[in-house]
């Protein structure tokens, strides 16, 4: 079954976040991130990053938190590579996909990409995004208009 409507407000950025935790915390790649390194507790994370997402795609909520900080320290104690944010944007993709579809849920998968080849650059330095852009060699970052990643509801 596909997604049929498009994202309208808090609670369905709080669907959504939750789908995309319980994918990212279980994922062999980027789970241990969650569940080892930064031991993130989702209840006590996920208003903050509701408010991250609300602030980036509804405009509606305050968002003062410094968003680069705690993957900072994340990267200082396990590095993080271009294949850990292009694993981290296919399940933001295949999370949107699977509930909504529309501008918003456009603009919520744009800026996902955005947003991890942002960190990618800011973390490791601007040869990493170049070869994670062209599919070089720099940690395998495929970007997701290369490929239509299925989902399922």
């Amino acid at each position: 079954m596909r997604a049929t409507r498009d994202i309208r407000d808090r609670a369905d950025l709080d669907v959504l976040l939750r789908r995309f935790y319980t994918a990212a915390f279980a994922d062999p790649l980027i789970g241990p991130f969650f569940t080892e390194v930064a031991g993130t507790d989702l209840e006590a994370h996920l208003p903050h990053i509701t408010d991250f997402w609300e602030r980036a795609l509804l405009r509606s909520a305050p968002y003062r938190r410094d968003a680069f900080a705690p993957h900072g320290a994340l990267h200082s104690a396990r590095p993080l590579t271009a294949a850990h944010f292009g694993r981290w944007a296919q399940l933001w993709r295949a999370s949107v996909d699977g509930l909504y579809a529309g501008p918003l849920a456009d603009r919520a998968k744009a800026q996902g990409e955005r947003i991890a080849l942002a960190l990618l650059r800011r973390l490791a330095g601007p040869d990493a995004v170049a070869g994670a852009a062209t599919g070089g060699t720099s940690g395998g970052f495929i970007p997701l208009a290369a490929f239509e990643l299925r989902t399922a509801s």
